[in-house]
């Protein structure tokens, strides 16, 4: 189930020339920051080009959010297909995390995603191994070692062996079976694409893996932070934040994330406008990241997962 349009396309038309050049300047800088990994005298410049990656690899999946809620691209097939291929460089199929992510607007703040909650029944060692593998990018690595479990054990994809986790389970409940052979062949596409990257560019195996924790580390880490103690609403529980102004361009105002779950089907270019007008107040990014570090507290508030069962289409 696709979240239903909040806005006339007329109003907020995709800025498809825009999209498409700025999904070029980030396959360059993709190609550039590997040079420059390739060729980096000392550790210290690798760490200096995996800060820079994980800014250009949060752009990129901004754009792969666009292709996610299909204002990417007015050509449905094409908007697929980008969103496909980038998604090779996160790595991961796109098929599995955009299902994820259309799932979690389903899913927002209700018992089945508070992931800096817990409640009864739940074991608190448990849920803040959890909420500290989201701060620390452990979560994006998880991410990448499945793109291997699907295509060794596809049985992973089942939703039975997760039922001692309430978020896992209802997120490989909400998963369109339909879509699994699609999901193994862009899990495989991945692996040979950053395999042909390594050998191409000769790259270190081990600089490579650096570059792109840089990413992994912080895109994991933004993950829960537009909701974190926020109010218990499906759409109403997110928050608009700030950093520098260029960053959040760059990031394609992913972070008026609030104004993004009120109209999910606007392209990013318009949210700006819209969340000055609704919800103006901003935090600041940094110090809700802080902030994020108490472990996860107990709630009796219950908030059922209305659209429990039902599949990504």
């Amino acid at each position: 189930m696709t979240p239903a349009p909040t806005a006339e396309p007329d109003r907020f038309p995709i800025p498809t020339r825009t999209n498409l050049t700025i999904i070029g300047l980030q396959l360059a800088a993709v190609s550039g920051i590997i040079l420059g990994v390739r060729a980096a005298p000392s550790w210290g410049v690798v760490a200096l080009w995996a800060v820079a990656f994980g800014i250009v690899g949060n752009s990129i999946y901004a754009i792969i959010h666009e292709a996610e809620h299909g204002v990417l691209h007015p050509n449905p097939k094409i908007n697929e297909g980008l969103g496909v291929l980038m998604s090779l460089l996160f790595p991961a199929p796109y098929h599995l995390i955009r299902q994820g992510h259309i799932g979690h607007h389903l899913r927002n703040r209700s018992d089945d995603e508070a992931f800096d909650l817990f409640f009864d029944g739940e074991h608190f060692v448990t849920k803040c191994l959890q909420w500290y593998s989201i701060l620390t990018g452990v979560f994006w690595i998880s991410i990448v070692l499945a793109n291997v479990a699907v295509l060794v054990a596809p049985v992973l994809l089942d939703k039975k062996l997760y039922r001692f986790d309430r978020p896992s389970y209802a997120l490989f409940d909400s998963l369109n079976p339909v879509y699994r052979r699609l999901i193994r062949l862009e899990a495989l596409l991945a692996i040979l694409v950053h395999t042909a990257i390594v050998i191409g560019f000769g790259v270190s195996p081990l600089r490579y893996a650096a570059m792109y924790f840089g990413f992994g580390f912080s895109w994991s880490a933004l993950q829960y932070l537009h909701h974190y103690g926020t109010e218990r609403h499906v759409v109403r529980g997110a928050r608009n934040v700030w950093i520098l102004p260029l960053l959040d361009l760059i990031l394609l105002n992913h972070n008026w994330h609030l104004t993004h779950h009120k109209h999910p089907v606007v392209s990013w270019k318009y949210l700006p406008a819209l969340g000055r007008k609704e919800d103006p107040e901003r935090t600041f990014l940094l110090w809700h990241y802080v902030k994020m570090w108490r472990p996860p507290r107990y709630s009796d508030e219950r908030v059922e997962n209305r659209h429990a069962g039902r599949v990504i289409r």
